[in-house]
């Protein structure tokens, strides 16, 4: 484990952010839009995002840069942009943080398929290794690789994070199979720990795919398959169609109490993902710091 996160650990539970692309979307940004263009094109809009969460209690933030690699840059003509998105991504995030709190560096799949040929390794090295080199000159403290669900991809990131001497968490999606307790790509909770584990991971973990109450089951299994601390952050329920739109019914007071059952269950680092807001991130620290006293 990297020695900054045994520091970090002293101070567990430590509580994380939630949705950013949500916030974007009630701040005028288009459906189809490219999010991580905003660092360059709106900052002020993420500054804001990364404040609120900031006030809302949370000890540590992601950047807005989930989708800035250059394979997915690529569909909105922007690769040429990438170091500059990244960069920025973390220096706004790291000026909301101040010193007091920890800055992630938010990497997701790159969107291609090794498994199809897709993309050579190589391919996938070069392009998380461009986007994290951005990351650290932004001034993050680790990286967390997140959604993500290829295995033999987290393991390629990981070791480009370990280059960079950077502390890597990487957080994969288990919503398939008959138990909704495998990635897409049929890995149990166990399998991925042990391998994530093997491949350098400081810390692994879990977002999105499910509310907080399908994270329960999932959280002591990760823990004791890796021994590594566990991050966590589920979406606000699970969602409802209307209009086309994915409604979350969850309210931040419930959420909050489940986030209690997930610290129980082992988590050290506590958030939330889609449909989640500050004021979810404020009734967590609430609550978490009532329990805590």
């Amino acid at each position: 484990m990297h020695p900054n996160v045994a520091t970090w650990l002293t101070t567990a539970p430590i509580l994380l952010d939630g949705a950013w692309g949500t916030e974007f979307q009630a701040r005028g940004l288009p459906p189809g839009a490219c999010p991580d263009a905003l660092n360059l094109e709106r900052p002020d809009w993420v500054a804001a995002v990364a404040g609120a969460y900031i006030a809302a209690g949370a000890r540590a933030i992601l950047t807005n840069t989930f989708g800035a690699n250059r394979f997915m840059l690529a569909r909105h003509d922007l690769t040429d942009r990438l170091a500059e998105i990244n960069r920025r991504g973390a220096e706004i995030s790291r000026a909301a943080a101040g010193p007091e709190a920890l800055v992630f560096g938010s990497v997701g799949p790159t969107g291609q398929m090794l498994l199809m040929g897709d993309v050579t390794e190589a391919e996938i090295e070069a392009a998380f290794t461009e986007q994290i080199e951005a990351l650290a000159a932004g001034g993050v403290d680790a990286i967390a690789f997140e959604t993500m669900a290829d295995l033999d991809e987290v393991k390629i990131a990981l070791t480009v994070a370990r280059r960079a001497g950077l502390p890597a968490m990487a957080s994969l999606v288990y919503d398939s199979g008959p138990d909704h307790d495998r990635t897409m790509m049929g890995i149990t909770p166990e399998q991925a720990a042990e391998t994530l584990a093997e491949a350098g991971a400081d810390i692994i973990g879990s977002n999105c795919g499910h509310g907080s109450e399908g994270f329960v089951p999932l959280a002591p299994r990760l823990k004791a398959a890796s021994g590594l601390p566990l991050w966590l952050k589920p979406n606000a329920g699970l969602p409802e169609m209307q209009a086309g739109r994915a409604v979350y019914r969850q309210t931040p007071a419930d959420f909050a109490q489940d986030a209690l059952a997930l610290v129980a269950a082992g988590a050290d680092f506590i958030g939330g993902c889609c449909g989640t807001t500050p004021e979810f991130i404020r009734a967590t620290a609430a609550t978490l710091a009532t329990a805590h006293k």
